[in-house]
């Protein structure tokens, strides 16, 4: 904490920048022109993909759109069967009750005809001792059987149209459960569907939106520059870093061994350090470069930093350089991109390493974001 305390201190003590040389001038005006070139070109590519983009997501709409009508056509669907589903059951439950009632009476009949014996009704005309009677003996009897056979088959319809209803409802839970599936899919792509054009479209502004500025940030530099070099004795003229994030060359080429932000410490489980930088490991001895121009504000030893250097590109940006086992820049000097720095050295523990840290509006931000991707 001590040293990172210092090491803000110092930032906020460096002085400014000394009056270019006329080389330097010519060397960032060239640099702010390909960088201009290389932002039309992104330019141009970031058009031909939005036009790409688009489309695809004229794609998504017309999908978004399928996908409601399947939705509002499935969910017709499942609320008409919900109906049916309901009456269904409503019938199934009169039959129940139906049959219910009617089990006990011809429950009764069955008994009472089986304890009159074989012959069943017919014995009552065996009971009767004229003519007259036994004909009205005779219809009553065809009656009674009449009906207890028709209450024997309506008992049984009963019994066959529940068995039948219960089928039917066990479909249409079936069904139902097929059209829940069905829409809760249809629902997940409309979400997927949505939650990928608003992503889209929000890539789409932020990309060139970040060019725009880009573009402005560097002609308002060129523009400068160019009145820089017809007034000799004007103040010098920092390009700015910022609009050349993603194309920042390396400091160094070695092998990344520590990242930015916060990181484990050895193997001891739940301690970890914030690192404000990134390191590298490479051989002793190897060149060091300045990653963009600009005026080196400290040059000298500085405490767990070894070697440091620090330099300062205008705009809030700032680089700083530790573990140098040589310097070959001085306070003040006015730097280009790729200009030797110094050697690497090594770090407190005594590797082969270099310190690189970047700072924008004086805070420390991941170097890896703004450094070429590597191979």
């Amino acid at each position: 904490m001590r040293r990172v305390a210092g090491l803000v201190c110092l930032l906020a003590l460096v002085p400014g920048p000394r009056v270019e040389t006329r080389a330097h001038q010519d060397a960032a005006a060239q640099r702010v022109a390909e960088r201009l070139q290389g932002l039309k070109q992104e330019a141009a590519a970031l058009t031909s993909q939005e036009q790409s983009l688009l489309n695809e997501l004229r794609k998504l709409e017309l999908e978004r759109q399928m996908k409601s009508e399947e939705l509002m056509a499935i969910e017709t669907e499942l609320r008409t069967t919900e109906e049916q589903l309901a009456t269904a059951r409503s019938r199934a439950e009169t039959l129940r009750q139906s049959a219910d009632q009617q089990r006990p009476e011809v429950h009764d009949r069955l008994v009472r005809l089986y304890k009159m014996g074989r012959a069943g009704y017919w014995r009552l005309l065996l009971d009767v001792d004229d003519l007259q009677s036994m004909g009205r003996a005779y219809r009553t009897a065809a009656a009674m059987t009449r009906l207890d056979r028709e209450r024997v088959q309506q008992h049984q319809a009963t019994l066959v149209s529940l068995e039948r209803e219960q089928r039917t409802l066990e479909q249409r839970a079936g069904q139902i459960g097929g059209m829940q599936a069905k829409a809760a899919a249809a629902q997940l792509a409309l979400d997927r569907a949505v939650a990928s054009r608003s992503a889209l479209i929000k890539s789409i502004e932020q990309r060139r939106d970040l060019t725009a500025q880009f573009t402005r940030e560097l002609q308002a530099a060129h523009q400068r520059l160019q009145e820089a070099a017809a007034q000799p004795s004007s103040s010098p003229v920092l390009v700015p870093l910022r609009p050349f994030r993603g194309q920042v060359p390396w400091p160094a080429d070695g092998i990344l061994v520590g990242r930015f932000g916060r990181e484990p410490v050895g193997r001891m489980a739940g301690i970890s350090a914030n690192r404000n930088g990134i390191d590298l490991s490479l051989p002793e001895g190897r060149a060091v470069t300045a990653v963009h121009e600009g005026v080196i504000t400290f040059a000298g030893p500085f405490t767990a930093y070894g070697n440091l250097v620090i330099v300062d590109h205008g705009g809030g940006a700032t680089t700083l350089y530790g573990h140098l086992g040589s310097r070959s820049v001085n306070k003040g000097d006015r730097v280009s991109t790729g200009t030797p720095l110094g050697l690497s050295g090594r770090n407190p523990a005594g590797n082969p390493a270099l310190y690189f840290e970047l700072r924008i509006d004086a805070q420390p931000v991941d170097p890896l974001q703004w450094l070429r991707k590597q191979p």
